[in-house]
């Protein structure tokens, strides 16, 4: 991890022109920078009070970027590396200034396979460590690598959502469908890890089922949650999870198994909820925001999510229609390569994790 570091550092020192481009939008011209890069497979941004920045590697890396130089946060949970397991999201409550707490989520080692799983810990004064990191919720394991989920989001009440997915059980397991089960599901946590949410039948915690594999999830301007989560073949959604309600997987979906085989009993079933909006064919979305407008007011509630299949950074437009559907950009540029995460920075402007790049990149009006 030393070699990364090295590669960061003198990145970071170059003038800023050298490492910037535009990109034109529907809100006029973007100026995307690079941040950093030389990070292996970067998976979680979140932003301290301060502007400084927290970064994970799916590998099990956790960094803190202080100004120009990225340093090794130490004291991170052991981590289950396989396929999409590892060291995944990274979480940062309103309340850090006094509370000094990160979450993470993470595959956990259980037996012979993994868990998605969540802990919190404390980040020192000089940023080198998580004191005390506890694991507050580990879910049903499985073997193999895909399908983990794992975004974490603070609610308006505190409470802490995480996001799970069906572990590739697919359309020959029912587990996002069982209300007893972790897997497919958006559970509910308390601050101290106890059950946010009691539903009879359901899994201490368990908000919402019928999910395949939730890889972004954010708080709209109202404070609603919102989630996008992969189909198989086709089918990718943006829900709106409630408590009790079922998103169907894998009972209905847009999508076809990779076969080319329907999946389930088709699109629709009483007791199932609809999705805001579906992408077929699949984006793979990742990471979501709902920007405030602070920088650009034309983008004020809009909804951004990258790209992991497509190469592009899109954005969705509530309010162009009453209530039937949404307008979509795609921001495309050598830069948008499978976009991880999408957060906003203090300041208004949106960065963006690119796997392909390994790299950190801000994106904001020109000279802004």
């Amino acid at each position: 991890m030393k070699s990364a570091l090295c590669l960061l550092v003198p990145l970071l020192a170059l003038p800023m022109a050298a490492s910037s481009a535009t990109v034109e939008t529907g809100a006029g011209p973007m100026e995307i920078t690079l941040v950093a890069r030389g990070l292996d497979e970067p998976w979680g941004l979140a932003f301290l009070p301060d502007g400084d920045y927290l970064v994970t590697e799916r590998a099990g890396g956790l960094w803190l970027a202080r100004g120009e130089e990225l340093h090794r946060v130490e004291g991170v949970p052991e981590v289950f590396v396989e396929g999409q397991g590892g060291l995944l999201d990274v979480m940062i409550p309103a309340d850090f200034a006094t509370s000094r707490e990160v979450w993470l989520s993470f595959a956990a080692p259980v037996g012979a396979g993994g868990a998605t799983a969540a802990g919190v810990g404390r980040l020192s004064e000089d940023g080198a460590r998580l004191e005390g990191f506890r694991t507050v919720f580990t879910g049903d394991s499985a073997p193999g690598g895909r399908h983990f989920g794992a975004r974490l989001v603070e609610m308006p009440d505190g409470t802490v959502a995480l996001t799970t997915g069906d572990r590739g059980t697919g359309p020959a397991g029912m587990q996002a469908q069982d209300t007893g089960s972790s897997l497919g599901k958006v559970v509910l946590v308390n601050r101290d890890g106890s059950p946010a949410i009691a539903q009879e039948g359901w899994l201490p915690g368990a908000l919402s089922r019928g999910h395949r594999n939730v890889q972004g999830a954010a708080l709209d301007l109202s404070g609603r949650l919102l989630t996008v989560e992969h189909g198989a073949q086709g089918g990718d959604e943006l829900n709106a999870p409630e408590a009790g309600r079922n998103y169907g997987w894998p009972v209905i979906t847009y999508g076809i198994d990779y076969s080319g085989d329907p999946i389930g009993e088709g699109q629709a079933k009483e007791g199932m909820e609809q999705p805001l909006h579906y992408w077929d064919p699949s984006i793979a979305p990742s990471g979501l925001l709902v920007y405030s407008g602070k920088l650009v007011p034309e983008w004020k509630g809009d909804f951004f999510f990258g790209s992991l299949n497509s190469d592009f950074l899109g954005r969705l437009d509530p309010d162009t229609s009453a209530g039937t559907g949404f307008a979509e950009e795609r921001i495309t540029a050598p830069e948008t390569g499978r976009v991880r995460d999408v957060v906003e920075a203090p300041d208004g402007s949106i960065w963006f994790l690119s796997v392909t790049e390994g790299a950190v990149y801000r994106m904001a009006p020109t000279g802004g």
